[in-house]
Formats: C-alpha cells, structure tokens, sequence
C-alpha cells in the first residue's frame, strides 16, 4: 500500500494548514538502495505559513531511525534523522530562479498538488551525507584481523633485509 499525502501549496499556507503523521521506511522507494533494511519509520509535521516578509512557506520537521548500509563495509549504520527546515514557495520558475541565488533560502515552485510524501523523501536525501559510512573507527573495514595484526608487528621488528642476509649465510659453503 502506497501513502499519499497531497496538497495544494498556497491554499495549504492561506489555511495556515498542518499534517503531521508516521510514513513507514518502505514508502520512500528512492532512498531503498541506501536503506540496510526497509523496518521503521519516519515522523512528519508540516505546517504551511507566512515568513517574516509574509512570503508563503511550509515547515516541515522530519524526525526518525533509519537502519543504512555503510558504503564501505555494507554492514548496518543507524542513522537518526531529526531535521527541521522552512521552504519558501515561488509561484513561478522567475521567482525560483532568484531565490536560488540566495543561499540562505530554501525554496521551491508552489504546485496545485504537492506530494508530501516526495518532499519529505527529498529532505531526507538532502539530510545525508555524499558518502554514507562508519567513523573510521567503527567501520569493520579499518578493524584488522588478528592474524593481519601479528604480520604488522613481526614486520615492524624484522629487519627489510633479514630474510636475504639469512639466505646468504645457508648457501656460503
């Protein structure tokens, strides 16, 4: 089963309009390549709303545990998301345009039948990181095994030419 949440963007802001609610993990069909498992949810409340120069916006805070795959060692990351952003709405692709210039707005074009549920999917995106992994530390990638462990230390006090020097000594007749 699909969940759609769809809204008229202006009228949703004249009404001072609020939807909040839990979207399984599973509905998000771009973030499942970067998903460990599809288990869990995400919170949602979005409230449209006037900025301080009464331009029509919505709020949108986003909060959850999702369950990545790290991009390293493929094993689990856990993951919180716990965002909270305001998108101005621009009636038109002129007035987009101008506010992509500013880098502190975030905006984007007014629809007669906004999905939420893509919205919220976008923000999630734009929540991570390029490349999504352990701290060094923690990545099983960077764990050596034991037995690579002792090959270091024996090559750490080992001598580069011991081997060669031991040769030479066996084959002096």
């Amino acid at each position: 089963m699909s969940v759609r949440i769809v809204i008229d963007s202006l009228d949703f802001v004249r009404n001072a309009g609020v939807r909040h609610g839990k979207i399984p993990l599973s509905e998000f069909k771009r973030l499942h390549s970067l998903l460990f498992d599809h288990g869990g949810e995400l919170s949602f409340h979005v409230a449209g709303q006037y900025d301080e120069n009464e331009r029509p916006g919505l709020y949108l805070e986003i909060q959850g545990d999702m369950q990545l795959s790290c991009q390293r060692c493929l094993d689990k990351l856990a993951y919180r998301v716990d965002t909270q952003t305001f998108l101005l709405l621009a009636k038109t692709e002129t007035e987009l345009s101008q506010h992509d210039d500013n880098d502190e707005l975030d905006a984007i074009l007014a629809a007669p039948e906004l999905d939420i549920i893509s919205l919220i999917e976008d923000e999630v995106i734009l929540d991570l990181s390029i490349s999504v992994r352990h701290p060094d530390n923690e990545c099983s990638m960077h764990s050596p095994a034991p037995d690579e462990n002792n090959l270091i230390d024996q090559a750490k006090n080992e001598h580069p030419f011991a081997a060669l020097a031991s040769l030479k000594k066996t084959n002096r007749t």
